[in-house]
């Protein structure tokens, strides 16, 4: 038993040898908006990282902003997380701006790569920093940077740096940013991240990244879809569906499709609409530009209501999401794409509805109408009978006619044609 001891020494030094080579390191990336899928994923990611016991989850962040309400979750689940949070702002040329200013200081370790950017974090209400109601701007303004403050504090960075970035949209460069105490470090890529916190300790532990393998944490289908969807452009696309169809159903009455595809995405942009930041006057522009278009359809105004129609439709979609965070702006490029292509729906699809309803039947029993023959018999208010399109047809005139005089036929009630006289 005494020759086993080394043995079982050595065997032991070698299995921790072995896991120590090969632990793992949890990533992410994150691009774009923080909104509600990127917290989704962002704290599956988390949970993932703990059921595995990673060394640490390094977040690879670059997003122009987002949603306060989805960074505080994010924060949160942070804070909840034993296994250490690395927020990397990567690569050169990033930024953490907004709602990223949040999260990268809400990490246990915040690394940023060379020439990357921090801050400009002030709030930005659903309808801009011009909010009406000034009292309630102030107080979202307050609470902001109180939290970013507590962030602060918590994670041992400089505190007057964070309240700045909220109140006076402060921002800093990687190498600024490591100089007045914001982050943590600087590392050119992955490799070198790793390097740097090797050795570093979070809470009383320290970290083994040196031999550590990258394992990344992919989205799945719902968090993929949600990040597809959870967008500015999505939304106007989906408006741009609402309008076609219900403009298209009733232009062209009974294709059912179109009428189908509007109401399933007006019930979508019912759904969006309570998540991303709009503009309630862009809305109603939108709106107003629809209540047009459909009255030009029933109540032709020589281009009028369609002229204002387009120009409601271009200042709403101008408007609709240029006051919110700049995660969620709505590039130019799409309003004059859409304001365009509504022009020419309603100009042409529209207008070629409209105009086959404007034509004269060339179809049924309406075609006899006006068609001239002569009477089979006497027709009076009683009845008589004439023969056309190969039938023979019961006819009733309110002035006599005698056999053989030409009549035309002005109406149909039923079986019954009814007739009057027609001068030769």
């Amino acid at each position: 038993m005494k020759n086993l001891a080394p043995i079982l020494v050595a065997g032991m030094m070698l299995a921790t040898a072995t896991v120590l080579s090969a632990a793992d390191v949890g990533m992410i990336q994150i691009n774009g908006a923080i909104s509600p899928a990127t917290e989704s994923y962002i704290s599956r990611a988390i949970d993932v990282a703990n059921q595995r016991r990673d060394v640490c989850l390094i977040i690879q962040l670059d997003t122009p902003g987002g949603l306060v309400s989805s960074s505080q979750e994010i924060v949160q689940k942070f804070y909840a997380s034993e296994v250490p949070i690395v927020v990397y702002v990567y690569p050169s040329g990033a930024g953490a701006t907004s709602a990223g200013t949040y999260i990268t200081l809400a990490a246990d370790i915040a690394a940023m790569a060379p020439h990357t950017t921090i801050g400009a974090a002030h709030p930005v209400g659903p309808n801009g920093e011009g909010n009406t109601n000034e009292i309630i701007w102030t107080k979202a303004e307050n609470f902001v940077a109180s939290w970013v403050k507590t962030i602060a504090e918590k994670r041992g960075r400089n505190v007057t740096w964070a309240e700045a970035a909220v109140r006076k949209s402060i921002s800093s460069t990687s190498e600024e940013a490591l100089d007045q105490g914001v982050i943590d470090l600087i590392a050119t890529d992955v490799p070198d991240l790793l390097k740097q916190l090797d050795g570093r300790t979070v809470g009383k532990k320290p970290l083994q990244t040196a031999n550590a393998t990258i394992v990344p944490i992919k989205m799945n289908f719902s968090e993929s879809f949600l990040r597809l969807f959870l967008k500015p452009e999505m939304m106007f696309i989906l408006m741009l569906v609402v309008i076609y169809g219900i403009i298209g159903e009733l232009s062209n009455p009974g294709a059912i499709l179109p009428g189908v595809a509007g109401a399933i995405a007006i019930v979508l942009v019912l759904c969006l609409s309570a998540v991303l930041p709009i503009n309630v006057s862009g809305l109603l522009l939108i709106g107003l530009a629809m209540v047009l278009f459909v009255i030009d359809v029933y109540a032709p105004t020589h281009g009028i209501l369609t002229g204002g129609g387009i120009l409601a439709f271009f200042l709403g979609a101008l408007m609709l999401f240029n006051r919110a965070d700049p995660a969620f702006h709505l590039s130019l490029s799409y309003v004059i794409s859409g304001t365009v292509t509504t022009a020419l729906f309603f100009l042409f699809v529209v207008g070629a509805g409209v105009r086959a309803q404007r034509l004269p039947v060339r179809a049924g029993r309406e075609t006899m109408l006006g068609k001239v023959m002569p009477a089979a018999e006497r027709i009076d208010a009683a009845g008589g009978k004439v023969f056309v399109e190969g039938e023979w047809w019961n006819a009733v005139s309110e002035t006599p006619v005698e056999s053989g005089q030409p009549v035309e036929i002005v109406g149909i009630e039923g079986l019954k044609l009814k007739v009057k006289p027609k001068a030769a």
